[in-house]
């Protein structure tokens, strides 16, 4: 099993209003990220809008991401479906492709029952030969994990980590003490990621880390030594960045705040739309305040 660990931004996708993924964008994003000191990168996560997104424009993110990583850091690539066999060709896609890992997404528009969720989980994870990483996302998802299904889904000897977006932290001491080091948890920027890895995080897969990336780093290794005063001083600075992804559509502010510093990300996939000129506004103040 790969040790994934640190800060893995999930990358916006930059795509053009004719369709095409600005590959050349999503390119210099991905080797400045890197150069930055981020732990790996992480394609169609839900900033990079992968619901809005058809199977093509999905396959040239994932393309893009994994060239311009250049095996420096791990790219887990984002695989969701509404059918189980469409995210398993999915996942073996990008196996092959050279992804170094799958963050397995359940989308659903029927409810599922428990027995529905666990079998299409562990299908993507049957069908590759690396890591699974499991996503939870009440907010979003009409179908979530339940902490029986995650501890089930842990005995499988690929499915190593999960990221859990449920604003709720006593949750994920929960699935720790349930799971042990069977299963290594990483944050969502739903949560404050400085207190993750107090009770014992392994790091956390968000969009502000496409555009804080050195500070996100800098908050990561303050925790891996322990210095809590100095990382909780980072975090409080770096949470307006949070409460901004929190407050306006996520794809759209990671979109701006890229755009601000030279990225010609475009626009969120229609029927998105930009954030405001005055809630940009406010994104381009949080980024000054933190130079």
């Amino acid at each position: 099993m790969a040790d994934f660990h640190g800060v893995f931004p999930y990358l916006v996708s930059p795509v053009d209003p004719a369709g095409h993924v600005r590959t050349e964008v999503l390119g210099r994003l991905c080797d400045d990220l890197i150069k930055a000191g981020v732990h790996g990168l992480t394609p169609l996560g839900s900033t990079g809008e992968f619901a809005y997104l058809n199977n093509a424009q999905r396959a040239q993110v994932v393309q893009t991401t994994i060239e311009a990583a250049q095996g420096r850091v791990p790219v887990v690539a984002g695989v969701a479906s509404t059918s189980t066999a469409d995210a398993v060709a999915q996942a073996r896609a990008y196996q092959k492709r050279g992804a170094d890992g799958i963050l397995a997404i359940l989308e659903a528009y029927f409810p599922l029952s428990d027995v529905q969720v666990e079998a299409y989980f562990r299908a993507i994870a049957d069908a590759v030969d690396i890591p699974v990483v499991i996503y939870t996302n009440p907010n979003f998802q009409r179908s979530d994990l339940t902490l029986d299904v995650i501890a089930r889904l842990a005995a499988h000897p690929r499915i190593g980590y999960i990221k859990d977006a449920s604003t709720n932290t006593g949750r994920l001491l929960s699935i720790m003490n349930r799971c042990g080091d069977g299963l290594k948890v990483f944050s969502a920027s739903a949560h404050i990621p400085a207190a993750v890895m107090l009770i014992g995080g392994h790091g956390w897969m968000a969009g502000p880390a496409c555009i804080i990336p050195r500070q996100s780093v800098e908050l990561y290794n303050l925790c891996r030594r322990t210095r809590w005063d100095e990382a909780m001083a980072l975090q409080r600075k770096l949470w307006r960045i949070n409460e901004a992804f929190a407050r306006f559509n996520l794809a759209a502010c990671i979109k701006a705040g890229l755009s601000i510093q030279g990225y010609d990300v475009g626009d969120p996939v229609p029927p998105q739309a930009p954030i405001t000129i005055e809630q940009r506004k406010l994104v381009e103040a949080a980024l000054r305040d933190l130079g």
